[in-house]
């Protein structure tokens, strides 16, 4: 059974037509099926999704983001990694399952995938948590990053999260200081890390395992500070303005890309990702691939730099520049370089605008 969003009643109506065009054995009994006329609902809801897609707001983005039927982590380990094994525990506390953890091959190169997993029923979706990592979870992707960076092995991380989960426990286990350092060594790993937000990309829960070389977006996905309903209830005391709120936060793939967030976007099929989940997986595997042989010839030193240049470079002009005299890539930021020859030379800047201001009194006089 398919599952439609509030936006998506027009194409639902077709598609059950076109369903019943299919079916010669329908309520009105046993009849031709007319192809001429299927041809032309198929072309219909072609168009349909087209204009619907075409022209989301941030809101219904941020529905197709959370879809039901949306692929999730689990579904792009099990079709693009091969012998994946699958590791467990985070040597302290226990296993969390809203993080699926392993090494498998990626177009016959060894990988380490994390993959934040929200489930596909009721069921695994209690088992996962909804995809909201404990404490345990963001301690387990340290551990397998660890063995990564011990063997050099590149990583690949999936991310789908509406954000940490925020209960007692998990808060009584150090959640905040779980996140924090599990960005820490995403930042600080010495080998590459490409992450592909595949769904949605909520706050620290998501950067915990973001914090990566390249960062890449699904066209539908989302990624932001806090959820849409969580900010329309703070600034406007009022949780029905999710459209005002999602517009704000700039939380699309193409806001983000335009502001630097982002590396990339990977394209959808017309209607998103789960109407053809073939197409997606092949532009993922297109991009994957594209980005792990952009950093094949790297250093670890370059490398590094890479990935701090790249989030110290967020929101500003010029970025950092790296000082390749220092081994551990020093970042030089422009501003400040400008900042200290005025220093430097404060008298006479001084000096000539007051001279300048004198000739400009007497010109005017």
């Amino acid at each position: 059974m398919k599952n439609y969003l509030n936006f998506e009643t027009e194409l639902k109506n077709l598609e059950d037509e076109l369903d019943k065009l299919k079916d010669p054995y329908n309520q009105d009994g046993l009849t031709e099926v007319n192809t001429s006329k299927i041809n032309k609902v198929e072309e219909e809801i072609n168009n349909k999704l087209k204009k619907i897609y075409s022209s989301l707001d941030p809101w219904q983005t941020t529905l197709v983001a959370r879809h039901e039927d949306r692929p999730r982590a689990k579904f792009f380990i099990e079709n693009l990694i091969d012998n994946f094994v699958q590791l467990s525990g985070d040597r302290y506390f226990g296993e969390d399952k809203s993080l699926i953890g392993g090494f498998g091959k990626f177009d016959n190169q060894s990988v380490l995938v994390l993959g934040q997993e929200k489930g596909e029923d009721l069921d695994s979706r209690i088992e996962r948590n909804f995809g909201m990592m404990r404490p345990e979870g963001y301690r387990k992707g340290v551990r397998l990053l660890s063995l990564a960076e011990k063997f050099k092995i590149p990583v690949i991380t999936f991310i789908d999260t509406p954000g940490a989960y925020p209960g007692v426990g998990a808060e009584e286990r150090g959640q905040a200081e779980a996140i924090a350092k599990s960005i820490e060594h995403c930042m600080n790993l010495e080998v590459p890390n490409i992450s592909i937000i595949i769904g949605e990309g909520g706050s620290g829960g998501a950067i915990a395992l973001a914090s990566s070389n390249k960062v890449i977006m699904l066209e539908h996905a989302i990624y932001s500070v806090i959820s849409p309903e969580g900010c329309a209830a703070i600034l406007w005391r009022d949780p029905t303005k999710t459209l005002e709120a999602s517009k704000a936060m700039k939380l699309t793939s193409k806001d983000l890309l335009d502001l630097k967030i982002i590396d990339e976007i990977i394209d959808e099929p017309v209607g998103g990702a789960h109407r053809n989940k073939d197409e997606i997986l092949k532009n993922i595997k297109i991009s994957l691939k594209k980005n792990l042989d952009f950093f094949k010839t790297m250093s670890t030193v370059e490398i590094l730099d890479h990935r701090k240049n790249k989030f110290l470079s967020i929101g500003r002009d010029k970025g950092f520049e790296i000082d390749r005299e220092n081994p551990l890539g020093t970042i030089k930021n422009n501003n400040l370089e400008i900042k200290n020859l005025f220093k430097k030379n404060k008298n006479i800047i001084i000096g000539v605008s007051v001279v300048l201001a004198l000739a400009l009194y007497f010109i005017f006089l």
